[in-house]
């Protein structure tokens, strides 16, 4: 099928594109990035958006840079970018690690950060990494900025906290320590396939080599995205062990609330809990 009729608009400024969306939301008109979402959509006419507002022109969009110890990413920012180590120290070779996971190459010379944080798929990679970094989403409007907490913009199954006449102008992710550790482990049916479960783990060690702060996120199994705090609490304070490590996945999957195949996926949390946190201690 082709695409139901649309009107294609293309500013080139911030505040051209959102007056365009301020007059063209409630009508249902809709942002194109880099709409590797979007547009098999509409070629299925499940989606029928009358308007594109095409950002791909907008000055200031490709930022991608580190500043004030923030990594920050603008909306128009590819997945490609990040096949090398854009940011020092860990956050860089995380974010490259993790890209690697995201569909295929074609869809990720096209496809953006931000916007796999726009859709909102809970099977996307993106997104989790924002809810265990702690990234803050920067919202725009006529009214001006907003900015959301990455666990606040993610609200449900293809939803967030987006209002129709707003576009997510830009993401910015706190560098890490230079002495974090982590680990990012998936499963997926097939290479490029949507992931049934991921973990992402952060954490640090303290002088005697007990394990704080940690970070442990699970994605690809609820609708959202989250961080599992009942997991960070069995590791906060210990010494790294394979025995900690398996109490903490068999903690997680206990936490679990799984959207299908809750036996299946539980167990698929087990497993990528328990790879994630000794990719990123080995114990």
């Amino acid at each position: 099928m082709k695409p139901a009729p649309f009107d294609w608009h293309a500013p080139t400024t911030l505040a051209e594109a959102a007056s365009l969306l301020a007059r063209l939301a409630p009508e249902d008109g809709r942002v194109l990035a880099g709409g590797q979402s979007l547009l098999p959509a509409m070629a299925l006419r499940v989606a029928r958006p009358p308007h594109l507002v095409d950002i791909n022109r907008v000055a200031g969009l490709d930022v991608l840079a580190v500043e004030g110890g923030l990594l920050r990413i603008g909306a128009v920012v590819r997945h490609v970018a990040f096949e090398k180590p854009v940011a020092p120290g860990p956050l860089g070779a995380l974010l490259a690690e993790v890209v690697r996971h995201i569909a295929h190459w074609p869809i990720r010379q096209r496809g953006t950060f931000c916007g796999s944080l726009c859709h909102a798929d809970p099977a996307a990679e993106w997104p989790l990494v924002a809810v265990v970094l702690e990234a803050v989403m920067l919202a725009h409007s006529l009214r001006g900025d907003r900015r959301i907490a990455a666990v606040d913009f993610l609200r449900g199954l293809l939803d967030t906290a987006l209002a129709p006449d707003e576009l997510l102008r830009g993401v910015e992710i706190p560098l890490l320590p230079q002495d974090a550790c982590w680990g990012f482990v998936e499963v997926s049916r097939r290479a490029g396939d949507f992931a049934q479960a991921m973990a992402l783990v952060v954490l640090r060690l303290d002088a005697q080599g007990r394990i704080v702060t940690p970070r442990v996120g699970i994605g690809g199994v609820e609708a959202v995205p989250r961080r599992l705090a009942v997991v960070e609490a069995v590791l906060e304070g210990q010494t790294p062990s394979a025995a900690l490590f398996a109490a903490a996945a068999e903690a997680a999957a206990g936490a679990v609330d799984p959207m299908e195949d809750a036996a299946y996926r539980r167990a698929l949390t087990r497993t990528v809990t328990l790879r994630a946190l000794h990719q990123a201690c080995p114990a």
